[in-house]
């Protein structure tokens, strides 16, 4: 398995390569009232209108530093929507054994998103899960046509 691994808040997190689209630079979104501040709006991808969330905010730990390394993240989520990613650092494809898990998938209801946590060389980094970052109920509002999708 491949990953990509990037930071939040200081800390080392990643997501499957094969989920990753393209990196950006950190782009400007048109924003939307009354949506949790970690949905910073969305951005026109390719000709499409992408959602983008924070993650620095989603994980709770606060807004991502602006700096050079700052980027956007598009995945590809179940579906084949996009969802566009800001986290920091992101800098490092990393291929990872299978074994390489430190501590199973937490599965907390709080924060369904957050998978394992590997250990990397001299590094532990948590594996995130880019389909359940997103709440059932504003996925379905942000992708009207996935609304029949099983509940998570």
């Amino acid at each position: 398995m491949q990953l990509l691994t990037f930071g939040v808040g200081g800390e080392p997190y990643a997501i499957e390569s094969r989920r990753v689209v393209e990196v950006l630079p950190l782009v400007p979104a048109r924003s939307l009232p009354q949506l949790p501040d970690y949905l910073l709006g969305l951005f026109t991808y390719r000709g499409s209108l992408v959602p983008l969330v924070e993650l620095g905010r989603r994980l709770g730990v606060g807004p991502a530093v602006k700096r050079l390394s700052t980027r956007v993240i598009v995945v590809a989520l179940e579906g084949g929507h996009r969802l566009g990613l800001v986290a920091e650092n992101v800098i490092v494809i990393r291929a990872v054994d299978e074994s390489a898990t430190a501590v199973p998938p937490l599965e907390l209801d709080a924060a369904p998103y957050l998978g394992r946590v590997l250990r990397l060389g001299g590094e532990t980094v948590q594996l995130l899960d880019v389909d359940r970052l997103l709440p059932a109920d504003l996925h379905a509002g942000l992708f009207p046509a996935a609304a029949g999708r099983s509940s998570r």
